[in-house]
């Protein structure tokens, strides 16, 4: 259940089978503006980080991401899961979504974390993966957890449970 005063912040993040400016990529990369300004408008979204900011976490060989220039990743805030879900599922985000398996590595590990923020908080990127390294050790809790822990996500279980907790 949602705490009261807290909205719902989302990190993924996920490795390109190709380089950013390979072809094989360009469909994905060419979406990534159009699929950011629906989220930006869609009802719930609270905030993202920008483009900017991401591709420094994401570039930085120091940085939480370690440099790896085919990560691939974003963190925002919604008012509530029902808004994330909408966005992730129901909007243009669910058709690329849907294709992830032609640009993105497998991966192991859950690739989404999603965890309460007190309204007007805005998480960083350090913040997203100590979050997403608590889910990979512990499982799902209070602190760090996906889909299968808000009771009141109903729209990814359509969607198949193995590719929603992925994504």
């Amino acid at each position: 259940m949602q705490p009261a005063a807290h909205h719902i912040a989302a990190f993924n993040l996920g490795r390109l089978l190709h380089d950013w400016e390979d072809p094989r990529v360009a469909p994905f990369r060419d979406a990534l503006d159009r699929v950011n300004a629906v989220g930006e408008r869609s009802a719930g979204f609270v905030w993202r980080l920008d483009d900017a900011g991401m591709e420094q976490a994401q570039l930085d060989p120091q940085g939480p991401l370690g440099g790896d220039t085919r990560i691939a990743s974003a963190l925002s805030v919604w008012e509530s899961v029902e808004a994330l879900e909408h966005f992730v599922f129901r909007t243009v985000h669910g058709r690329f979504y849907a294709r992830g398996p032609e640009w993105f590595e497998p991966w192991a590990t859950p690739r989404l974390v999603m965890w309460w923020v007190p309204v007007g908080h805005r998480p960083s990127v350090e913040e997203g993966v100590a979050r997403l390294r608590r889910l990979e050790a512990e499982g799902d809790t209070d602190e760090a957890f996906g889909w299968t822990h808000l009771e009141q996500a109903q729209l990814w279980k359509s969607r198949g449970r193995g590719a929603a907790e992925a994504a």
